[in-house]
């Protein structure tokens, strides 16, 4: 079953009578629909164009929302061969908000990394919805020290809506882990990229990727805060959650423009929940360029780099 977004609504309705017409076709082989749910299914195709072509960023954002869009899992899945999850902060707990572990990616030794937010209403309980406790950003510390050592390249994926505000979580040290995390990703000597698949949600996500390549799929977000978040705090109402998505440049292409990120990977017509074969086919391909990118870079290079990455950030605005 297909969910549709709220603007996706007219798109729904052209679908869904195709698959009617089809529907009274199998019960009844004799009557002959298909040129008519043809030129259903043309319109529907036509729609699809149309409302994708211009995305505002608050659809954009509802889109990298998308409850069928691949997750983590899926990609670590499909790209990774030889996956051995490893778990635990050896502190507090394991944080079922972020995989990792170790893994092969084109036959070659890598550390994986990544928020994991689940496909159903069980596994996102489980999942605490993506948003990590400090004993997530730990684990991750953990996995990025123990890369650093045997000298395996990182991948992180992100998505997230951010890192979880529970009082227990900031109990444990919530902003110190965050901290710790991104202070591991400027420190490692091993080549680190990141891309965002979905929601790249603040520190929660930064924390993940302070790296020398980052990527974003064409729909994905990555802000300071949510629209509804910065909506409540400058307009005290979160349904100007519109004009917050558009002031806070959140989108892949604004922020290709600013030097935030370094690429954007194109998703399938209708977003990546549309074929995430082709989706996750795409991110691998993104990964595998940006390693190349930084094949030969000895640890110094690759820290000295990473650093002024995120130093000049802001400095082509400031010239302006």
């Amino acid at each position: 079953m297909t969910n549709y977004l709220d603007f996706e609504r007219p798109l729904a309705e052209i679908e869904g009578k195709a698959e009617e017409l089809r529907a009274m076709a199998r019960q009844n082989p004799e009557t002959d629909v298909e040129s008519e749910a043809a030129a259903l299914d043309k319109k529907a195709a036509e729609m699809l164009v149309n409302l994708y072509k211009g995305l505002t960023p608050w659809r954009k954002c509802q889109v990298a929302r998308h409850p069928d869009r691949p997750h983590c899992k899926d990609y670590i899945e499909e790209l990774f061969s030889e996956y051995t999850p490893l778990a635990g902060d050896r502190n507090f707990a394991d944080d079922h908000a972020v995989l990792g572990g170790l893994a092969r990616f084109d036959d070659r030794p890598v550390v994986v990394i990544g928020h994991e937010k689940g496909n159903d209403t069980k596994s996102r309980i489980e999942r605490n919805f993506g948003m990590a406790r400090p004993e997530g950003y730990r684990k991750a510390i953990r996995l990025m020290e123990l890369a650093g050592k045997f000298g395996l390249p990182v991948i992180t994926l992100v998505d997230t809506p951010g890192a979880y505000p529970g009082k227990g979580a900031e109990e444990r040290g919530q902003s110190e882990a965050i901290a710790r995390s991104t202070e591991k990703c400027l420190q490692i000597g091993v080549p680190l990229v990141s891309v965002v698949i979905g929601e790249g949600g603040s520190g929660g996500a930064v924390a993940f990727a302070t790296a020398n390549k980052v990527a974003m799929l064409e729909h994905s977000v990555y802000s300071v805060i949510s629209p509804e978040g910065c909506a409540s705090i400058l307009w005290k109402d979160a349904e100007k959650m519109r004009e917050a998505a558009e002031a806070l440049r959140l989108t892949a292409q604004d922020l290709k423009q600013l030097a935030v990120i370094d690429r954007i990977v194109t998703e399938p017509l209708g977003g990546a929940h549309r074929d995430t074969t082709s989706t996750i086919a795409a991110v691998g391909r993104t990964i595998r360029d940006m390693l190349g990118e930084l094949a030969g870079k000895d640890a110094k290079t690759l820290v000295a780099e990473r650093r002024k990455k995120f130093l000049d950030m802001g400095s082509r605005g400031l010239a302006a």
